[in-house]
């Protein structure tokens, strides 16, 4: 039905309906619009980097940031158990000192678990929102219509300040040492 038609037969109708019914049904029209502009910008979004590299990459970076804080926190408790072997060799009061200083460690090192446990949420929660994103542009945006989007332009000092790598990406020490020989 041509949209003349529509707004024709909408008008009639509305003539005969009363006040509530009529904004009811204006309310209404209103919601259809919305969800039909959500569908066309959700269509417009080029979220193919989204799905395909940027929440993959951001869980990859979380895993990494609980194995490495519970690896540093391994080697602080390696260290604390050398300073509680060497207790009983120090004198009473050092000895004494040295154990509260190691509990307090103990105690404070309790943070690993906890980020690790609060992490693993955020991480979950990701890739809940990644599957989610999949079935919504799989729905009105097949990917096959969506040209794939180019990179965002970065300067040379955004391309270094990534932090560390992750370790599959990490370059080697042969690669590293071969790069600074390369400069004698």
């Amino acid at each position: 039905m041509p949209k003349v038609d529509r707004a024709e037969r909408a008008l009639q109708v509305m003539s005969g309906l009363g006040k509530t019914e009529a904004t009811l049904l204006q309310e209404l029209e209103a919601l259809g619009r919305m969800v039909a502009a959500a569908k066309e910008e959700i269509a417009a979004m080029r979220v193919e980097n989204v799905d395909a590299t940027h929440l993959p990459a951001a869980t990859d970076e979380l895993d990494e940031v609980v194995k490495s804080t519970a690896d540093a926190a391994n080697e602080i408790l390696d260290v604390c158990e050398t300073l509680e072997n060497l207790q009983p060799k120090l004198a009473p009061d050092d000895a004494e000192t040295v154990g509260v200083c190691v509990t307090r460690i103990y105690e404070a090192c309790a943070f690993q678990d906890i980020t690790g446990q609060r992490i693993g949420k955020v991480v979950n929660a990701l890739k809940q929102i990644e599957q989610r994103v999949r079935e919504t542009t799989g729905r009105y945006a097949p990917s096959a219509v969506l040209p794939a989007r180019a990179a965002p332009l970065r300067t040379e000092g955004e391309r270094l300040a990534n932090g560390p790598q992750l370790a599959a990406a990490a370059s080697s020490q042969a690669e590293i040492d071969a790069l600074l020989a390369s400069f004698d």
